[in-house]
C-alpha cells in the first residue's frame, strides 16, 4: 500500500477500495430494498395483509407496521453494534446480514390475509422486527468499516452509504413501473409485488459470501478490546457524542421516509397514475446516487458541518414549496421537479453524514455508538414519517401537511449540527474527555 502524505495514512489501491465498499454496501443494498420495496407497495400490502373496509385505515396500519419495526432497531444496535465493537467489524456485517435475509425470506412467502387470515399480519410484523433488529447494528458496523478501511479519504469512503440508497431507490423504481404497467392490479396484489422480494433475496448470499471473505480494519485489529459495551455504560461516558449524532441524523432519516412515501402520496392525496411517482423516485434516486459521492468528496476537502448546515437550511425553506408544487400542478413533471430537488437536498446531507457520525466515537466504541444514535432517530423520526405523512393528512385534511413535519425535523438537526460545530472548537479530539473526534468537522 501507498502512503498519504497529506493524512499520514495507508491508501488502499483502487481494487481493494472497490472490494471494500462493495462489502460494506451489499447489506445497505439488502435493508434498503426491502425497506423501500415495502414503502413504495404499500397499497398493495396494505390490501393483501391488512384488509379493512376503510383505505385509509388499511393504510395506517400497514405504515403503523412499517414504523413498529424500527423500534426494534435500537435493540439490534445495542446488541449487533456492541458484537461489532467487541468481535470485529467482519463480524458484525456477518452477522447482520445474515439475519436481514431471514426477515426478506419471510416477506417473500408468507400468504396474505385472504389465505391464512390472522396468522398473515402476524408473520409479517415478525419478520419487520428482526429487519429491524438486523439492521439495527448495520449502520454503524458498516459506517465504522468504511471509516476505519479508507483514513485518507474518510467523507468520499462513508458516502456511498447513502449513494448505495440511491441506486436501490432507482432499481426498486424501474421494477415498480414495470410491474405497474404490465400488470394488472389483481396480479400486482397477488404475485407481482413478490417478485421484489424474491429478487431481494438473491442478494443475502452474495454479500454474505463476500463479507465473509473482507480483512478486518487495521485500526479495530489496533485499538483496546472492551470486554462488555453496556448501553448504560456508553450513556455514562459519551452522552454528549450520543445526543449530538442522534440530532443530526434526524433530518436525513425523516427525509427519505417522506421521499420513499411519494408514490403513495402522489396516488392516496394527488389522484396520480402509480407509475408517476416511481418515476418521480426514480429520478430522486438518481440525483441521490450521484450528488451523495459528490458531497462525501468535497467533506474531505472542506469542515463536514459547514455543508450539512447549508443542506439543512436549504430543507427548511424549500420542504413546503416543494409540496405546494405537487399539490398545486398534479403533473409527473411537477413531483419530479419536486422530489429530484429534494433529494438533491438530502444527497448534500446524508453523503457527508456517516463520516461526520463516525468521527463522534472513538474506534472502540464507533460501531455501538453510531449504531445506537442513528437507529434512535429512525425510530423516532424516520420509521415512523410515512405514518404521520397519512395521519396529518386524514386529520387536517391538509394535502401541505408533510412538509411541516419535514421543516420541522430540519430545524432539529441545524440545531444539533451547530452544537456539534461549535464544541469542534472548544473540545479539542485530542483531549477530549468523552471521546469525541470532530476533526472533520
Amino acid at each position: 500500500m501507498a502512503t498519504d502524505a497529506a493524512m499520514g495514512g495507508p491508501v488502499p489501491p483502487l481494487q481493494t477500495f472497490r472490494r471494500m465498499v462493495f462489502a460494506a454496501t451489499i447489506g445497505n443494498v439488502l435493508e434498503w430494498f426491502d425497506f423501500v420495496v415495502f414503502v413504495y407497495f404499500a397499497v398493495t400490502i396494505s390490501q393483501v395483509f391488512f384488509p379493512s373496509g376503510n383505505s385509509t385505515v388499511s393504510l395506517l396500519l400497514t405504515f403503523g407496521t412499517f414504523g413498529l419495526a424500527y423500534f426494534a432497531r435500537p435493540l439490534g444496535a445495542i446488541f449487533i453494534g456492541g458484537y461489532t465493537d467487541r468481535h470485529g467489524r467482519k463480524a458484525g456485517l456477518t452477522l447482520s446480514i445474515a439475519m436481514m435475509m431471514i426477515g426478506t425470506t419471510l416477506m417473500a412467502v408468507t400468504p396474505g390475509y385472504a389465505t391464512i387470515g390472522l396468522a398473515a399480519p402476524i408473520l409479517i410484523i415478525f419478520a419487520r422486527l428482526i429487519q429491524g433488529f438486523s439492521v439495527g447494528g448495520e449502520f454503524g458496523s458498516a459506517v465504522s468499516f468504511l471509516l476505519e478501511h479508507g483514513p485518507h479519504r474518510k467523507g468520499f469512503a462513508a458516502s456511498w452509504q447513502w449513494a448505495s440508497v440511491g441506486i436501490i431507490s432507482v432499481i426498486v423504481s424501474i421494477f415498480g413501473l414495470a410491474l405497474t404497467t404490465l400488470l394488472t392490479p389483481d396480479q400486482l396484489s397477488t404475485w407481482g409485488w413478490r417478485l421484489l422480494y424474491f429478487f431481494g433475496m438473491l442478494v443475502g448470499p452474495i454479500g454474505l459470501y463476500i463479507r465473509s471473505q473482507v480483512e478486518e480494519t487495521p485500526e479495530f485489529l489496533e485499538a483496546e478490546k472492551p470486554p462488555t459495551m453496556p448501553i448504560a455504560d456508553l450513556l455514562r461516558r459519551y452522552p454528549i457524542p450520543v445526543l449530538l449524532a442522534l440530532g443530526a441524523s434526524i433530518i436525513s432519516n425523516s427525509s427519505y421516509y417522506l421521499l420513499a412515501y411519494i408514490p403513495t402520496y402522489g396516488v392516496k392525496q394527488l389522484h396520480l397514475p402509480a407509475y408517476t411517482g416511481f418515476i418521480a423516485t426514480g429520478a430522486g434516486g438518481i440525483v441521490l446516487a450521484i450528488f451523495s459521492l459528490v458531497a462525501g468528496h468535497y467533506s474531505d476537502k472542506m469542515p463536514r458541518t459547514r455543508i450539512m448546515l447549508i443542506t439543512g437550511w436549504l430543507f427548511l425553506l424549500t420542504a413546503y414549496p416543494c409540496f405546494y408544487l405537487m399539490s398545486a400542478f398534479p403533473t409527473l413533471a411537477a413531483c419530479v421537479f419536486a422530489v429530484a430537488w429534494l433529494n438533491l437536498v438530502k444527497a448534500g446531507y446524508s453523503g457527508v453524514l456517516p463520516s461526520l457520525l463516525g468521527e463522534q466515537f472513538p474506534v472502540e466504541v464507533r460501531a455501538i455508538g453510531v449504531s445506537l444514535s442513528f437507529s434512535a432517530a429512525v425510530s423516532i423520526f424516520g420509521g415512523l414519517a410515512p405514518f404521520f405523512a397519512t395521519l396529518l393528512i386524514a386529520q387536517t385534511g391538509d394535502p401541505l401537511s408533510p412538509s411541516y413535519y419535514l421543516m420541522g425535523t430540519a430545524l432539529l438537526s441545524i440545531i444539533a449540527l451547530m452544537l456539534i460545530q461549535r464544541r469542534s472548537v472548544s473540545v479539542p479530539a485530542t483531549t477530549s474527555a468523552l471521546g469525541a473526534v470532530t476533526s472533520g468537522s
